[in-house]
């Protein structure tokens, strides 16, 4: 019986495409610039150490008024903007973020309301400074499987919320801020196929201690993310059919200049590749570094090759067409 009135109820006919790309990326940086000077004196250093040790100059730290959902919000109107649609178009808003620790469980809701895209669907995604290409490789699917039309993906976080300004060994190393991209169809497929893995074994490395603040052995880290980006960008290359000749530009997630370099050098980017090295001036923004930094590239096109990695230890890779 029950099957049978099941089988009564129409299903919505859902009509997939046979590709999706980004169609804009925008970027929400805090007011306060923080220099090193200032981190530096909390954490008994200097502005050359901190230089020398991650590449960062300074980073940005948000205002009370400055919360994940108006930070996530600002960035998302603007690549709704960018993209040319209406908020109401949007079928999905999906946030990356590792940082929430607002009194809502989740805050793709809240962002979905503030944005006027009330009817769309709202999840945020947990896989740390990886969550957005894990976001980005879901968002493709939904969108050439017909179940969302325009994907609004954010990736948004209040790091300072969760680290020890006292801490050696990150307080120099994070920011805050939110960065956006909105996905839709296309008749080719932009994002190309996601390399993704984990390494549960090492998630001690990175981790939340007993109060919730982030705890990081940097060495091991720093040895972790040398091994693991050089190879899975690679994988992500071959996926794509393409080799780094190809390339525009390589957007890896902005933790350490030092691991950007060395996996550049690994994957042997010619001169035309533009690297990004926006963890200079905006620090490590977790989830929201990858689109900050494609946002900071607005004046290159082509393909390019992202990659994210980060605490459980999780990473992901994929080549997308830039909007």
């Amino acid at each position: 019986m029950l099957r049978s009135l099941l089988m009564a109820i129409p299903s919505p006919h859902r009509t997939g495409h046979p590709g999706s790309r980004i169609l804009s990326a925008a970027s929400y940086r805090p007011r306060t610039e923080v220099g090193n000077e200032t981190v530096a004196a909390l954490i008994d250093s200097s502005d050359e150490w901190i230089r020398r040790r991650c590449g960062i100059e300074s980073r940005r730290h948000a205002a009370p008024d400055e919360d994940m959902v108006t930070m996530a919000a600002a960035a998302g109107s603007k690549a709704i903007a960018g993209a040319g649609i209406d908020p109401r178009d949007v079928s999905a808003v999906l946030v990356a973020t590792m940082s929430h620790r607002g009194r809502a469980t989740t805050v793709a809701p809240l962002v979905a309301e503030a944005l006027g895209a009330t009817a769309a669907a709202a999840m945020d995604l947990g896989a740390a400074c990886a969550g957005f290409p894990y976001a980005l490789a879901t968002a493709d699917a939904i969108v050439r499987g017909g179940a969302a039309g325009y994907v609004l993906l954010v990736g948004a976080e209040r790091m300072t919320d969760i680290i020890d300004e006292r801490d050696r060994g990150t307080a120099f190393l994070f920011g805050d801020g939110a960065g956006a991209v909105v996905v839709g169809p296309a008749q080719t497929r932009e994002i190309g196929p996601v390399v993704w893995g984990s390494d549960g074994a090492r998630s001690e490395v990175l981790r939340f201690d007993e109060a919730g603040i982030l705890r990081m052995a940097g060495p091991e880290v720093f040895r972790w993310a040398t091994s693991v980006v050089p190879d899975v960008a690679g994988r992500a290359l071959d996926a794509a059919g393409i080799s780094a000749s190809d390339l525009a530009a390589f957007i890896p997630h902005q933790a350490n200049l030092r691991i950007t370099s060395v996996a550049a050098k690994a994957l042997e980017l010619g001169p035309h590749v533009r690297v990004s090295t926006d963890i200079v001036t905006n620090g490590n923004t977790g989830a929201a570094s990858i689109p900050q930094a494609m946002a900071a590239l607005a004046d290159t096109s082509g393909q390019a090759l992202l990659v994210g990695f980060g605490a459980g230890l999780s990473y992901a890779a994929q080549v997308v067409t830039l909007p």
